[in-house]
């Protein structure tokens, strides 16, 4: 059965470790993060976007060691495994997963970046599917950035029309406004998840909040949490 839906940017940043001196910059981000995966229950599923679709279990582990910095994760509790290569939708969710729940266990769906919003949303139907024939409550993670290009620095360079898709999307996360996200265009980092989740909760969440918003380093981050 669905429980909460907690709404968290996949960023590398998140991880102090990585920072050094500068983590302390992103500490109100971090503690939203936090809160909004420690609305889940114990079982979760994440949604992330990579090159192709992937099922990633909650034995597998592995290290942010290609981001500077060997910082271990796992998707689940007593993870046996070795590090392997996951991609950074799993690699931060394993990270929240061990400073909200050390006790979850996280399923990672990846979804191909390259889906049309139909093909998106229709995934997000198969996916509340599966997670309605659950007997457990089951809480979902999306991990998820907006815009890249919100300043000089960012990542894609800037894009003055960025900011304001990047507040619209914002906007349709504080409020539930499942619609809006199959309405965004192709270079928003996140899209696919977005829209998997808009097939997840159509016609929209009961009820959602708000915890963060803010563009550090020209990214557009994004913490809340829907209910269903």
């Amino acid at each position: 059965m669905r429980s909460a839906i907690a709404i968290v940017p996949s960023a590398p940043v998140l991880v102090p470790e990585l920072m050094g001196s500068a983590a302390a910059e992103l500490t109100d981000l971090r503690a939203a993060v936090v809160a909004a995966a420690q609305t889940l229950p114990a079982r979760w599923v994440v949604v992330g976007v990579g090159d192709a679709d992937a099922v990633i279990g909650s034995e597998s582990a592995g290290t942010f060691a290609g981001y500077g910095v060997d910082v271990a994760v796992a998707l689940g509790p007593g993870c046996p495994q070795a590090p392997t290569e996951l991609p950074l939708s799993a690699l931060v969710a394993g990270w929240i997963r061990g400073q909200a729940n050390p006790e979850a266990a996280a399923e990672v769906r990846m979804y191909a970046d390259s889906h049309t919003a139909d093909a998106a949303q229709a995934h997000g139907r198969r996916l509340r599917a599966l997670i309605d024939d659950a007997a457990d409550p089951v809480g979902v993670l999306v991990v998820a950035d907006g815009a890249h290009t919100l300043t000089a620095s960012a990542p894609g360079g800037y894009d003055p029309e960025s900011g304001a898709i990047q507040s619209a999307l914002d906007d349709a996360l504080a409020v539930g406004d499942a619609a809006a996200l199959l309405r965004l265009p192709e270079w928003i980092v996140g899209r696919v998840a977005y829209q998997v989740l808009a097939g997840l909760t159509e016609p929209g969440p009961a009820g959602a909040r708000e915890l963060y918003r803010g563009a550090p380093y020209g990214v557009g981050y994004f913490a809340g949490v829907w209910h269903p």
